[in-house]
């Protein structure tokens, strides 16, 4: 991004952004502080001792998940191919009806720490260690590493903060308040994050409406701009060949592949359903971050489109480059501040949360197996510990991010091939008892092997096989690309469906020829039946989590019926 197309700030944009920074950092501190004069554990620590409430659960559900990234890349979307690419956040919904029925009552009656020590109850100690280094990789490389890298690229492009200062500082401020405070602050701070990330980004889509003259002008401007760029639509299910390359089936497949290991198995997002003081808190907590995660199509997405509405005749020709035109030409001084901090939320939520679920399951699946003798006290040193090697690991990793010019859709499609074999071993475990300790370890190891085969083989951007001068790789990356891919829309969403089919054969091929001795503990974390999710204790009125499961449930069917 130029240097012409940079954010000019005013006084009152840079006394907002450094009154939230000094804010939530001493906000995550004091949060920190009380919940260490309640509780010295560290099920205090790591866990907020129990005591999250569904309001705070969702909000920070909902912040974890969003990354300075998605604001930037939704508008790109937004204005490239229209609202296709909000099914990311709509779909998601139905993945955390799925978490607050099947999967967090198994995880509050348990009261694990972590969802390795589940699958260790469920299957075997085999299963808990290749979780928890997957998930401590997962956490240090993909949730912090590239979304800081990531952050810090957009920081400078929009407002000029070097690369270095923004990775070092935004690190050292989030590490601080989460290796102080454990859990409890990073809830805390999320939730603050998530408020300000919504009312930041809805000021963007209320000015890109008023400047347009209206709703009714802003929907004709879109339809115009529509004629010129076929994509950018209102649409969110595609037909097969849309120019978007995203159609309803590669969706209506593959996401829920994805969606049941990042929402209902990675530990980075479910420690905060972990810390649920009630069964029904955990719950409702899920289902209130479905409820917002209705509100990104139309503050995170929408506005790149309205955006293309009112610029078609003259376009962004560096697409990367719409989330700063449009705050320069849609937010007045004084209020783009407010969108500052509504980044540096994007930023800090996912490290801190993941920083935090980094320390857990290092702490309990790692250290604890080598000293379980360890006091409560050792194991929260031990912890914050972890927390500073993952800051300093997460800045030494982040230069080598930049070595790769399309690393960012290189690891968004091997996210796809990291799900399969996990969300298969958790989807069966939950609805299968026959699901067997070694059906699960094959399926875990030999679906990882395939998968990786598959996506290096198959998937790989194609700068990743230039840049090693590997013509023969580049050749059959581009054959696959042109004869199946786009040939016959097997995209990386279809894929990961068909790899999840795999996973699911070994483990239930596997599973009937090597079965587990019978086990009352077992059985205990499987349904007898899917309705027996309904017959769970609630509360009454509107906060029965099956009454506001019905709501959402109802509310995204007609949102797609109205967008289909």
């Amino acid at each position: 991004m130029s240097m012409d197309n940079q954010v000019k700030f005013g006084a009152v944009d840079l006394a907002v952004l450094v009154v939230y920074l000094v804010g939530v950092v001493a906000f995550g501190l004091y949060m920190g502080w009380r919940q260490r004069q309640r509780s010295r554990t560290g099920e205090g620590y790591f866990l907020a001792g129990h005591s999250l409430s569904w309001f705070t659960i969702g909000l920070a559900l909902f912040s974890t998940n969003i990354s300075a990234l998605h604001l930037v890349s939704l508008a790109q979307q937004g204005y490239i191919n229209g609202l296709v690419y909000g099914n990311f956040e709509w779909m998601a919904a139905f993945t955390l009806i799925v978490l607050a029925f099947f999967f967090a009552p198994f995880y509050i009656k348990t009261r694990v720490p972590t969802l390795p020590d589940f699958l260790e109850r469920r299957y075997g100690r085999g299963c808990r260690d290749f979780l928890a280094v997957i998930s401590i990789l997962n956490a240090i490389f993909l949730h912090i590493g590239f979304s800081l890298y990531a952050g810090a690229l957009i920081l400078h492009a929009l407002f000029g903060i070097n690369v270095w200062v923004s990775v070092i500082t935004i690190t050292a401020l989030t590490g601080l308040y989460a290796a102080v405070g454990g859990l409890t602050a990073v809830v805390m701070t999320e939730s603050v994050g998530t408020v300000v990330l919504l009312a930041g980004s809805f000021l963007i889509t209320l000015f890109g409406v008023i400047k347009c003259g209206g709703l009714g002008e802003t929907w004709r401007l879109i339809g115009e701009a529509g004629k010129h760029f076929p994509a950018a639509t209102t649409s969110v299910l595609r037909p097969a060949g849309d120019p978007s390359g995203m159609p309803w089936f590669a969706m209506m497949l593959g996401y829920p592949v994805i969606s049941i290991w990042y929402w209902c198995a990675d530990q980075t997002i479910v420690q905060r359903v972990l810390g649920a003081k009630s069964e029904n808190d955990a719950r409702n907590g899920a289902l209130f971050a479905g409820f917002i995660k209705i509100l990104p199509v139309f503050v995170f997405v929408l506005p790149g489109l309205i955006y293309l509405g009112l610029t078609y005749q003259n376009p962004v020709t560096k697409t990367d480059e719409v989330y700063a035109t449009m705050i320069q030409d849609l937010l007045p001084l004084g209020l783009r501040g407010v969108i500052a901090a509504a980044l540096l939320a994007a930023l800090m939520g996912p490290i801190s949360g993941s920083l935090n679920s980094m320390a857990t399951l290092f702490s309990y699946d790692l250290y604890r197996r080598v000293r379980p003798q360890a006091s409560e006290r050792e194991t929260i040193h031990v912890g914050r510990i972890a927390t500073l090697f993952g800051i300093v690991l997460a800045i030494v990793w982040t230069p080598l991010v930049a070595n790769f010019k399309t690393i960012f859709d290189g690891i968004a499609m091997l996210l796809c091939f990291i799900a399969p074999p996990v969300s298969a071993v958790f989807f069966w475990g939950v609805f299968w008892k026959g699901a067997s300790y070694r059906g699960a370890l094959a399926t875990l190891w030999g679906g990882f092997v395939i998968c990786l085969t598959t996506f290096l083989l198959f998937y790989a951007p194609m700068d990743w096989a230039k840049s090693l001068g590997c013509a023969g790789w580049l050749d059959l990356l581009t054959w696959f690309d042109d004869c199946v891919v786009k040939a016959y829309y097997i995209n990386y969403m279809v894929m990961s469906f068909v790899l999840f089919v795999i996973c699911s054969v070994i483990l239930h091929a596997v599973s009937r020829t090597h079965p587990d001795a019978p086990s009352a503990e077992r059985e205990a974390l499987t349904w007898a039946h899917p309705f027996d999710a309904l017959k769970g204790e609630a509360w009454p009125g509107i906060g029965n989590y099956r009454v506001l499961a019905g709501v959402l449930f109802a509310t995204m069917v007609a949102l797609y019926v109205i967008f289909r």
